[in-house]
């Protein structure tokens, strides 16, 4: 079981010592990422790619910068600096590459992608309890015609990101996150009145904050924080999707991302959400909080959205329902996984 104290001191590494990483860890700690993802909907379709030998580091390396090299940017930048980029890219013990297959429509390709994200930040708090430092590199100076080709990348397919991966000596200073206070808004009932039941005990929604205040720990470029809240427990609202779903949840939590204008940047935010829901889902867990996860199809529906308050600029990335009694959603098997070797 992930601990609070893993997610919050969890960093990015990217600087690595020498002590080499076994292949059977990494297997071992993809297995456990993978079962601990727990979502209704779509059924996890992802892959991974493990490039851990030197020569396939290597080619990975040189599929990487072809696209700088090739572009009017390759000009301006000395065969030095290439060389550099390189070597840093050689440095790294493990290179893995993950991949969400297409689906048959937008909600099933968002269930993909958020069920790659979500493994993605469990292996990399299942690396930190291990010794081992990771770091989610995307870059669309990298992304080009030579490295799709090196991986395979298929039409529908969705590229997640590079986790790279090894031990290493110095841990960075921690940055502070913003408080889920400043990003919370509540429909239905008082932020400390409203209450859910649950296992014979109350999860107040006080303590639904505290435990957002440990999950904003969530890996995210730039600080951007692109997250926000709505906790709907009461009213019309929370009626209608009881009865629409037959759901028995006393209260949801709707989680928001704000989307950029840049396309890449929308991809890194979604993703970002992805790990800060999957650090809920969790430590809710481990409070023994019934929690369930979905992509309800009316999330796409504009109207529905405005009635919530979300804006132009935002979408829903998630529904988390809170409390009431259900069938317990199972986490991925061992067998879902999908690895190849480079």
């Amino acid at each position: 079981m992930v601990a609070a104290i893993t997610i919050k001191e969890r960093r990015s590494i990217r600087k690595y010592n020498e002590t080499p990483v076994a292949q059977e860890l990494v297997i071992s700690l993809l297995k456990e990422a993978a079962s601990l993802y727990e979502a209704e909907g779509a059924a996890p379709c992802w892959r991974c790619i493990y490039y851990g030998t030197e020569a396939s580091r290597l080619r990975l390396a040189e599929s990487m910068v072809a696209k700088v090299r090739e572009s009017g940017l390759g000009k301006l930048i000395p065969a030095k600096m290439v060389d550099m980029i390189t070597k840093q890219a050689m440095d790294v013990p493990v290179q893995l590459i993950f991949i969400a297959e297409p689906g048959e429509n937008e909600r099933a390709r968002d269930e993909h992608y958020a069920a790659v994200c979500s493994i993605m930040q469990n292996l990399q708090l299942l690396g930190w309890e291990q010794g081992l430092g990771m770091f989610w590199y995307t870059d669309p100076m990298v992304y080009g015609a030579s490295f799709y080709k090196e991986i395979g990348l298929q039409d529908g397919e969705r590229l997640a990101g590079i986790l790279n991966m090894g031990y290493f000596d110095k841990i960075p200073r921690a940055r502070r996150r913003t408080p889920a206070e400043k990003k919370w808004t509540e429909i239905g009932g008082g932020m400390r009145g409203s209450a859910v039941r649950a296992n014979q005990a109350r999860i107040s929604s006080a303590a639904v904050l505290e435990v957002l205040n440990e999950a904003v720990w969530a890996p995210n470029d730039g600080m951007r924080e692109p997250w926000r809240f709505i906790y709907v427990s009461e009213g019309d609202t929370a009626a209608e999707w009881r009865a629409s779903s037959a759901s028995n949840a006393e209260a949801f939590l709707v989680v928001v991302a704000k989307e950029e204008a840049d396309l890449h940047k929308q991809e890194e935010d979604y993703a970002a959400v992805c790990c800060l829901i999957q650090n809920f889902q969790l430590l809710a867990k481990y409070r023994q909080w019934p929690v369930r996860r979905s992509i309800p199809a009316w999330t796409y529906d504009e109207l529905w959205c405005k009635r919530l308050g979300v804006l132009p600029q935002e979408r829903i990335v998630a529904v988390l329902e809170l409390g009431g009694e259900g069938e317990t959603i199972s986490g991925a098997e061992a067998t879902d996984l999908r690895i190849s070797y480079r």
